[in-house]
């Protein structure tokens, strides 16, 4: 089988085969890219007092506790803090997807809102699914797209080359004909 045959077929069926994940990826970073002038997608980061943190964690339990929002009871239910000294607050990420924005001095509730950015960033890596179809599927998709890339350049380049081919041999007959060396 010719090398531009065989490029043909790969790239016919390793289209067909990422399509779905390809879209998946595809989509979600669509909506990814926008989700910092999107707060339906991630909340907009408010700003606290603008002075060094002073709230302690006895205190920033005790708050995210008096959301009924986040509906937290203990520190398990939370998935990480996110301090931001420059803007005087913090974040408070909960498992259930619930953000909670501290003044970090006084402790005031700055915004509560749902956080969607993880779970669509979950989704665009293939973790949502679980970590087989992550590295099962996603990862797998990745490369072969990346094979797709080179069979679509070699193929967008090869009527160019198989034109130069022919230009060559035209101006090789052309010099044997006229008795050039």
């Amino acid at each position: 089988m010719k090398l531009s045959r065989l490029n043909r077929v790969i790239h016919r069926w390793g289209s067909i085969a990422i399509a779905l994940p390809t879209l998946i990826v595809l989509v979600s970073g669509v909506v990814l890219q926008w989700k910092k002038q999107s707060s339906w997608i991630q909340p907009k980061t408010w700003a606290g007092t603008n002075q060094a943190p002073q709230i302690s964690f006895p205190d920033v339990l005790a708050i995210v506790k008096s959301v009924p929002e986040a509906g937290v009871q203990s520190w398990a239910e939370i998935d990480r803090l996110d301090v931001r000294p420059s803007k005087g607050m913090l974040k408070v990420r909960c498992k259930n997807r619930w953000e909670i924005q501290l003044d970090a001095v006084t402790g005031d509730v700055l915004q509560v809102a749902y956080r969607r950015s993880d779970l669509i960033e979950s989704v665009h890596d293939g973790s949502f699914f679980s970590d087989f179809v992550k590295l099962g599927v996603f990862l797998p998709t990745a490369i072969v797209l990346l094979v797709l890339w080179g069979t679509g350049i070699y193929l967008f380049f090869l009527p160019h080359l198989a034109k130069r081919k022919q230009r060559l041999r035209k101006g090789r007959r052309s010099k044997v004909t006229s008795g050039v060396d």
